[in-house]
């Protein structure tokens, strides 16, 4: 006789910068999302998967729900209605730091017309003392739209198996979608890239992080164990191109060193890799870039 399982996917929504890419990463055990203080760091389409002993959850970690400024947060937030259509649940994470506020609003009305069921996480309980969390969790109740509500600390992992297990149980009988050692759905190009970018991320500020997209151009594998990678830093002015660089090449090395590190820990190979920076003007509101870059 077969073992019944199930296999769903879960929608992760929040505000910008709640922590729901460390939350993907702590419910799969693995490193499938980049993760940054900086607002609009998830852009493409990621499926987390986390898998059990007769259960497989995709967690799809939408990008921060916000209002649509330019062409990029227009597929940005497409995006998220298409997936919220499609998903068996929906986990909406909460900053237990701050409370309930506007955006949080605006997003539980989201998905409030979009009927879906809903989980709340409270994040990052870790900085929280007992009667802010107890006032976060009383705040997310009088949302109303909430099946179950869940402190959690994605950065340890506190309370996150026992979401997990709950989230399991919004998911229909089916087969798997992903065979269990698998993490993600994303394609290594996209995976090396974003692992730079994020350090990028952790070594900018202002405006220089949200004009900055990373394409991997070349992946070589001259021999066992070694990786030789090629990627273009993509900026929308000089200046920002400048900041990159920096004083004698000194940024755009220090990115390399740490994003090198990164994909010998992800890859368990040595990694070669030759960065390069270029200026493309308002990429963020060309369509024709979009498509290629893959951001849907």
């Amino acid at each position: 006789m077969d073992r019944v399982t199930r296999s769903g996917f879960i929608a992760l929504a929040g505000r910008p910068n709640v922590g729901k890419s460390t939350l993907a990463n702590a419910s799969v055990g693995a490193k499938v999302a980049i993760v940054s203080e900086k607002p609009q760091t998830t852009r493409r389409a990621l499926r987390a998967v986390a898998s059990g002993e007769d259960w497989q959850l995709v967690l799809v970690d939408l990008p921060g729900v916000q209002r649509p400024r330019d062409a990029l947060t227009e597929r940005m937030q497409r995006r998220v209605q298409r997936e919220l259509d499609d998903a068996d649940g929906c986990l909406f994470v909460v900053n237990a730091q701050e409370g309930v506020g506007p955006g949080d609003r605006f997003i539980a009305n989201l998905l409030r017309s979009a009927a879906v069921r809903v989980v709340i996480a409270i994040n990052k309980i870790d900085r929280t003392d007992r009667a802010q969390t107890a006032a976060a969790l009383t705040a997310a109740a009088q949302l109303e739209i909430a099946e179950e509500i869940f402190p959690v600390c994605a950065r340890t992992g506190q309370g996150v198996p026992e979401l997990v297990q709950y989230l399991v149980t919004l998911l229909p009988e089916g087969p798997w979608f992903f065979p269990p050692d698998q993490h993600s759905d994303q394609p290594e190009a996209v995976r090396l890239s974003e692992l730079i970018r994020e350090q990028v991320l952790g070594r900018t500020r202002e405006e220089v992080p949200h004009a900055v997209e990373v394409e991997v151009t070349s992946i070589e594998r001259p021999r066992e164990g070694l990786r030789r990678i090629e990627a273009t830093i993509l900026v929308e002015t000089g200046s920002q191109k400048g900041i990159l660089v920096g004083s004698g090449g000194a940024m755009i090395k220090s990115v390399g060193i740490g994003a090198r590190r990164s994909i010998e820990r992800a890859l368990g190979v040595h990694v070669h890799l030759e960065l390069s920076v270029r200026v493309r003007r308002h990429w963020r509101a060309d369509e024709r870039v979009l498509d290629h870059l893959g951001i849907e």
